[in-house]
Formats: structure tokens, sequence, C-alpha cells
């Protein structure tokens, strides 16, 4: 079996295993505390993806 295929089934067991154990014991979050969470992700992921932008276009 090629090392790809090995690697992405460690992946996906690593995966499983995470979220099964973040419902088992992860906090319950409110409706305010989630919509303070998701304020920040829009301009986290445009700052991510401007970095990702200008390190390709300077490479």
């Amino acid at each position: 079996m090629p090392p790809i295929f090995i690697i992405l089934a460690l992946l996906f067991v690593a995966l499983f295993i995470l979220v099964t154990v973040l419902e088992k014991y992860g906090k319950r979050r409110s409706e305010e505390e989630l919509s303070k969470i998701t304020r920040y992700i829009f301009p986290l992921v445009g700052i991510v993806l401007l970095a990702q932008l200008l390190y390709m276009l300077f490479r």
C-alpha cells in the first residue's frame, strides 16, 4: 500500500477519535459564545488568504 494511503487512513482515524472525544467531553457553548467566536473567523480566513497570495506572488 502506498504511503499516501497510510497517511490518509491515519488522519481519518485521528479525526474520528478527536470528534468522538470532543462530543463526549467538550463544553457546550451558548449562542452568544458562538457568535463571538464566529465574528473572528472570516477576518482570520481573509488574512490567511492574503498571506498565501503574497507568498505565491513574491516566491
